[in-house]
């Protein structure tokens, strides 16, 4: 199982390295940036695990040898948010450069890897990458996924928060859907594994949401100048990876929200396209994960009035999100 990380020396990129050469199911690592990838490369393979690691640069074809052979790519390259890249549009016309560059890479050397984008803005770099792909004639929608994870995290977080128990943090599971940035994720609340307390008015689950949305902000303003969140992304990174892998080897019933295009699962996009009442080729759903990538793409199920205004509220935005990726590819000389 060969695993590869793109802008491995980054804020992300490093603590996600160093999650996926814990991970046992790793055997080979590769190591991918535009500065100290090799440095970082040899720091972790003295960790006594089954993963050799390799690090590259640039310089003489390392993309191209990091990226042979790979059945897992990794992309958390690219710019933080930081303050005055206030938003993740900001980041935009820098990332999708960067991201464009790579998925040509992969589309040329590693086209049937699977892809998990992690560079902002997801709801812009994952179209960026299927369109890549579709102009190099290897566009396989099961294979690109948009890690959403760290919406998922936060919201088991603050909710055990709330239930006033951090021990129940791991096995707390909300189900976020939509996009990866501010109104277009939606956290469906009413499906907790475990339920909020009735004492929570509208006003406290408003924060709650509020707070699972824009949480990227609280880690911003908190750094003050030095950073994004890195480390709990490369734990959410690591942890969709793990599942995506743990998937490919065959095991069943592995359900994540993941940001993934609807041509996936044909039926259960197209269903998915109804509830919402809009034509989006784009959603993060409840998807279930098989070999060979998107297995079957779940519906919102049951959700309550809020929920539903909240989903409503996303839309505009994520097919705005979309559109620009897309028009961004076609405006590149590809």
């Amino acid at each position: 199982m060969k695993a590869v990380v793109l802008g491995a020396a980054g804020g992300i990129g490093q603590p996600l390295s160093l999650l996926l050469k814990a991970n046992p199911a790793v055997t080979e690592l590769a190591l991918y940036d535009i500065v100290n990838a090799p440095g970082v490369a040899v720091d972790l393979s003295h960790i006594a695990t089954p993963a050799k690691v390799a690090g590259y640069l640039p310089a003489d074809g390392g993309l191209e040898k990091a990226l042979t052979g790979a059945n897992v790519i990794v992309i958390p390259a690219g710019i933080p948010r930081k303050p005055g890249v206030s938003s993740r549009d900001d980041l935009f016309k820098i990332n999708a450069g960067i991201v464009r560059d790579l998925a040509t890479a992969i589309a040329t050397t590693a086209p049937k890897a699977f892809v998990l984008v992690i560079s902002n803005p997801v709801n812009s770099t994952v179209p960026i990458v299927a369109e890549v792909f579709k102009k190099k004639g290897v566009f396989d929608p099961k294979r690109i996924f948009g890690v959403t994870t760290l919406d998922v995290v936060r919201a088991s977080t603050f909710v055990s928060e709330i239930l006033g128990d951090r021990s129940l943090s791991t096995s707390v599971s909300v189900p976020v859907v939509g996009g990866h940035s501010g109104v277009t994720i939606v956290p469906l609340l009413s499906q907790s594994s475990h339920p909020l307390p009735s004492s929570l008015d509208a006003t406290a689950t408003d924060g709650l949401i509020n707070r699972i949305q824009f949480g990227g902000d609280e880690v911003v303003k908190a750094k003050d100048g030095a950073g994004s969140a890195t480390l709990s992304m490369a734990y959410a990174g690591a942890e969709f990876t793990g599942k995506v892998i743990r998937a490919i080897n065959g095991e069943k019933g592995i359900v994540a929200p993941t940001f993934v295009n609807l041509a996936s699962d044909k039926t259960g996009g197209d269903a998915l396209k109804k509830e919402l009442g809009k034509d989006l080729e784009y959603f993060s759903a409840p998807i279930e994960l098989g070999v060979d990538g998107v297995a079957k793409i779940n519906g919102l199920g049951k959700i309550n009035a809020a929920e539903k205004a909240l989903v409503q509220a996303a839309l505009p935005e994520l097919a705005g999100n979309i559109e620009k990726g897309v028009a961004f590819v076609e405006a590149s000389k590809l």
